[in-house]
């Protein structure tokens, strides 16, 4: 059935840490703090490296870049570790980023 559950779609705010643009599928690391201070390193799967140029996001762009406060909305795993499939970014300014379309299990 695949280790994504199609079924539930999550939201969290914290800051871009790393972006990777590789093919097939790029990834973006979001350190997530917690109420009781402590943080975990949620890891998001993209689109291509070309994808995400498409909308915008590369190597030399501004769009984003570690060290933004974002609020990243995915599709997560079904086992509920801290991995997804990210589908938008929301910037601190308000911003929305659409990342990934479709169904990751595919």
């Amino acid at each position: 059935a695949g280790v994504y559950d199609m079924k539930a779609e999550k939201e969290v705010t914290g800051t871009l840490t790393i972006i990777k643009f590789v093919n097939p599928h790029g990834s973006m690391h979001v350190a997530v703090k917690s109420a009781d201070g402590t943080t975990t390193e949620y890891v998001f799967t993209t689109g291509s490296a070309t994808t995400l140029a498409g909308r915008g996001i590369g190597k030399n762009s501004d769009v984003l870049r570690a060290g933004d406060v974002i609020t990243a909305k995915f599709i997560p795993t079904r086992n509920g570790s801290p991995l997804g499939f990210l589908k938008s970014i929301t910037k601190a300014d308000g911003t929305v980023i659409s990342i990934s379309a479709g169904n990751p299990n595919d």
